[in-house]
């Protein structure tokens, strides 16, 4: 496994990942843009990627204007080998080192999503909304 920055260039990887996930499904994969993943590569945040045998398995964005984890997804055929746990940590880290106090997120509550945050130490807030479940972790708690 191979985790760096990521690129322009793999945001075609990135989106064919984003559209092979089980949960989270996108209602309408048209709301996600090529532009707003490029976007969120250097301008608004950071972006990371893994890959095994030079393919794209995995991604994480973080947002630098509000601290938060733009998206982090795994293909499903590369789940449970740590990719998800290292590329939320180098999101995290990041926003950290920006000098974020606390990082935070939303995901649909319920969902596997849901309890692999719990077990990453993160903190279980209100509900964002009907569906989605907002996360935060301090820097204090910082694993």
């Amino acid at each position: 496994m191979k985790f760096r920055q990521a690129a322009v260039a793999d945001i075609p990887a990135i989106c064919d990942v984003r559209l092979s996930v089980k949960e989270n499904v996108l209602s309408n994969p048209e709301k996600i843009t090529y532009q707003m993943c490029e976007d969120y590569l250097d301008k608004l945040g950071r972006g990371w990627v893994c890959e095994i045998d030079d393919k794209i398995v995995g991604f994480s964005y973080a947002a630098s204007a509000d601290h938060s984890i733009w998206a982090l997804f795994v293909h499903p055929q590369f789940e449970g080998r740590g990719i998800g746990k290292r590329l939320l940590r180098l999101a995290a880290d990041w926003l950290f080192e920006c000098g974020a106090e606390k990082v935070i997120l939303a995901t649909e509550a319920d969902t596997r999503a849901d309890k692999f945050y719990q077990a990453q130490g993160w903190h279980r807030g209100e509900m964002k909304d009907n569906s989605e479940v907002y996360f935060t972790l301090a820097r204090s708690n910082e694993i």
